[in-house]
């Protein structure tokens, strides 16, 4: 009798779902469901303003997916619900909420549905940068060892540096949750009816150390601030659990509103793009997997702890169990190429792609693709939402250089590629300086599958074949894999995740291999960018930030512009 897991996967816009079969991982069914409310970044639902560098979402959100996904994936396979084995699943991260004792997300409660800080705080919510510059400024001067795990700097993107925020701006939200809940356990709470608190997306965002146990002393919240002591033990009470791990059976009330069997095991959340690298097949040191999507998430795995600057963190068991992963990551890649169709395209580009019935960055890229490497004459830093790694600043911002009266949108679009190739050879060569072995080098998400050029600049950037998956939906199946190891042999799946991924990893890839002409033309224009890398980026010219404190200056004094005759 055949068996079956469902793997969900909740990015920025979207949740999803693939239905596979345990036995190969072969697909049955996909399903995607987008978030009503997608990224709040500038109004609540009620019309409330927020300021700039939040980013927020609706909690309701993630329910109405699960209520479409799941049945959807079951009425196209056919598979009976007898048959499902278990169900995985994977979020974004650091994207927390405030919830009650009742685990109900603090801005579903009437009182506090116009309290910005009531709401679920997103991956890229930046507006907590000054907590994480003072969270980073205090562990220095204690001497904290955890911090060079975590790359020597605390991002905004995490966890703690977004609850401290709460604390300071809105203490009575603060005060009103019973804990800081991330979405990824959030969602297993929705299927089990069980609170659990995934060992990764705690390990990754919160500064859990599996080795001891234990989150960074008390003495050091208190040193942030005196109401922060007891931070760990009052906001983040309930026990981390293992990857690979079951966090309990669906419930009877979610299993009749779903269509699956009450006790179904659910897998311990993860974090979506290290849950990929099961789905890929990496299994060794050395390997690294780049999730391409709105951002793009840097993973390799390692045989011990290293510390190597401006990473996002070296867990144990944080990728997959048995092995130390080490995180790095861009925060705008997607997003980015997103932002220049919608803002900057003139209209004669969308008709011309219409009329070939083409996407627009397909037609650009049909455009982009018949120019040589640094034939636009232009380079650009790829900071639209600050940088990840290796510089951990989310104040820094985007940079073209080289336009002229005669650039064209195709030129900038291939040179903002080519600019998050250039971020990603920067990571790469961080990771090799400081004794993290990068050789083969993996690629997954929808742009490595949607945009061949890309890939082919990758392989030309790093002077190494970029492997692409065969599959739409790595994540997904990643999470998929989890629910096998969850559900154990006695149900007929695995044990392990390795013995998971062995059996339902994809197999196929899709190589691009480096040209020699020009790699070493990109040789020459990556020097440029790690010039220009440093220059904005290490504090020689801090002209960025000096133009961001404008701006929210004015923002907070609510100038505008007054049209004069």
């Amino acid at each position: 009798m055949s068996r079956y897991t469902i793997g969900l996967d909740y990015g920025t816009l979207s949740g999803r779902a693939v239905l596979a079969d345990a036995a190969d991982g072969r697909v049955l069914a996909t399903a995607v469901y987008e978030y009503p409310h997608a990224v709040m970044d500038r109004t609540l639902p009620s019309g409330a303003t927020l300021h700039a560098d939040w980013a927020l979402q609706h909690p309701a959100d993630y329910e109405q997916a699960l209520l479409h996904i799941i049945p959807q994936v079951l009425a196209e396979s056919g598979v009976r619900a007898e048959d499902v084995i278990g169900v995985g699943v994977d979020f974004t991260a650091s994207t927390a909420m405030p919830v009650n004792a009742e685990g109900t997300p603090l801005c579903l409660l009437p009182q506090y549905e116009n309290r910005p800080h009531a709401y679920v705080k997103l991956w890229k919510h930046h507006a907590a940068q000054r907590y994480a510059n003072e969270m980073t400024r205090i562990a220095r001067q204690r001497g904290e060892g955890w911090l060079d795990v975590y790359g020597g700097k605390v991002s905004s993107e995490w966890s703690l540096p977004k609850l401290w925020q709460v604390l300071d701006e809105d203490p009575e939200i603060y005060h009103a949750m019973d804990e800081w809940m991330e979405a990824g356990d959030y969602l297993v709470y929705l299927l089990t009816g069980r609170r659990s608190r995934s060992g990764s997306i705690a390990g990754y965002k919160a500064f859990y150390n599996k080795g001891n146990n234990a989150y960074p002393p008390q003495d050091y919240f208190a040193a942030l601030d005196e109401r922060l002591r007891t931070v760990m033990q009052d906001k983040f009470k309930t026990p981390v659990s293992p990857l690979g791990a079951c966090a309990g059976g669906v419930s009877e009330t979610m299993a009749r509103r779903l269509g699956l069997i009450a006790g179904t095991p659910v897998a311990v959340a993860h974090i979506d793009a290290h849950v990929g690298a099961a789905a890929v097949g990496i299994t060794r040191p050395g390997q690294m997997l780049a999730i391409l999507g709105t951002s793009t998430c840097h993973l390799c795995l390692g045989e011990k702890e290293r510390a190597v600057p401006g990473i996002c963190g070296a867990v144990a068991d944080g990728i997959l169990p048995g092995s130390y992963g080490y995180e790095a990551g861009q925060s705008c890649v997607g997003d980015g190429f997103a932002w220049f169709t919608h803002q900057m395209v003139p209209e004669k580009y969308y008709n011309e792609a219409k009329s070939r019935g083409m996407h627009i960055q397909q037609y650009l890229t049909s455009l982009a693709q018949n120019l040589r490497p640094g034939e636009s004459g232009l380079m650009i830093l790829d900071w639209w939402n600050g940088n990840r790694s290796i510089l951990t600043d989310y104040d820094l911002q985007g940079l073209m250089l080289g336009m002229t009266l005669q650039t064209r949108p195709e030129e900038i679009y291939r040179a903002m590629i080519e600019a998050t190739a250039f971020g990603t050879r920067m990571i790469v060569d961080n990771f090799r300086a400081h004794g993290v072995a990068v050789e083969d080098f993996f690629a997954t998400g929808g742009i490595s599958r949607k945009n061949g050029m890309a890939m082919q600049i990758y392989a030309d950037v790093l002077h190494m074949p970029v492997r692409v998956a065969d599959t739409d939906q790595g994540p997904a199946l990643g999470s998929a894999i989890f629910a096998a190891a969850a559900a154990g042999s006695a149900r007929g799946a695995y044990d392990t995740v390795a013995q998971a991924a062995a059996h339902m990893a994809s197999a196929r890839y899709t190589v691009y291999h480096p040209d020699a002409g020009s790699a070493e033309i990109y040789d020459q224009l990556y020097a440029e960018y790690a010039r220009l890398h440093d220059y904005f980026g290490r504090g020689e010219n801090d002209v960025m930030k000096r133009l961001k404190r404008i701006r929210e200056g004015a923002q907070r004094l609510g100038i505008t512009c007054i049209e004069t005759a």
